[in-house]
């Protein structure tokens, strides 16, 4: 698998990916932050959250600050589009009734099949992986041949799929579960019990905020969530370590001229 090359897990990195193809995040947030640690490579911000918790917004916000995100729900969907390799061995697996009138995948159909199976949940993993996350390395490897050193990786199951060790810090947007459970069944007009099958799916809340760098607090007014995303932001875009900078673009290419400056020298010398 093409992730493997970048020095990401060959499969366990997006097996579970496919989760955010049915359920985004809901549009509200406040940031609570924590002291960053040292990133041990080319900037990789994680940025996850829950279904109905705010993420999205969060992503966004990155987005109108010039930070380019890869956002594996875009990829996932991808993945599941009509003749795509991953849509023909969903279709296959699951047969033709999870399929619209226009031959698409009704990603709300499969979901209720996928949400309250845990087997079918994690057939769709196995079956959609190879195609996320190679998906997610092509898109930061084009990042990186553009010259980006900060690259925000917006995953709603960055913890679930293990890629959280890859991504340094990472931002977590959190809100209590009776807040999660209400915005979700408003969001979706759902009933109790789907949308809280479709929460008890993923990893709680409450655990990703205790492994987070930087909590968002998604309690607040969207004033309050600009207010505090601005110092986020500050952390996110504070200058590369040394060793953040030798796995940019940048640092690659000063790397490559000190060699080929060495080796003239060298050639120079002996002449």
């Amino acid at each position: 698998m093409l992730v493997g090359s970048f020095g990401i897990q060959k499969v366990s990195v997006t097996q579970q990916f496919c989760l955010s193809i049915f359920g985004g995040e809901g549009n509200r947030g406040l940031v609570k932050g924590k002291d960053l640690k040292q990133g041990a490579k080319m900037r990789l911000v994680g940025l996850t959250g829950g279904i109905a918790s705010g993420k999205s917004t969060v992503s966004s916000m990155f987005k109108h600050s010039h930070i380019p995100v890869v956002d594996a729900d875009i990829i996932a969907r991808d993945a599941l589009k009509k003749n795509s390799g991953g849509y023909k061995k969903v279709v296959a697996a699951f047969g033709p009734d999870i399929l619209q009138d226009d031959g698409q995948v009704d990603r709300l159909k499969l979901g209720r099949i996928v949400f309250s199976d845990a087997s079918k949940r994690q057939l769709l993993n196995r079956l959609l992986a190879p195609y996320i996350s190679s998906g997610i390395f092509l898109e930061i490897l084009k990042l990186w041949l553009k010259g980006h050193k900060v690259i925000i990786l917006d995953i709603p199951l960055l913890f679930e799929a293990k890629m959280d060790k890859w991504t340094k810090p990472i931002v977590v947007v959190w809100v209590d579960p009776e807040t999660q459970l209400r915005r979700l069944m408003e969001r979706d007009n759902s009933t109790e019990e789907d949308a809280r099958n479709r929460i008890n799916a993923q990893m709680s809340l409450d655990l990703k905020k205790s492994q987070a760098d930087i909590v968002i607090d998604n309690t607040g007014s969207r004033q309050d969530l600009q207010e505090r995303f601005s110092e986020v932001l500050s952390q996110v875009k504070r200058p590369l370590t040394w060793t953040e900078f030798w796995l940019s673009r940048d640092g690659a290419l000063t790397a490559l001229l000190g060699v080929i400056i060495g080796v003239l020298a060298g050639k120079n010398f002996f002449w």
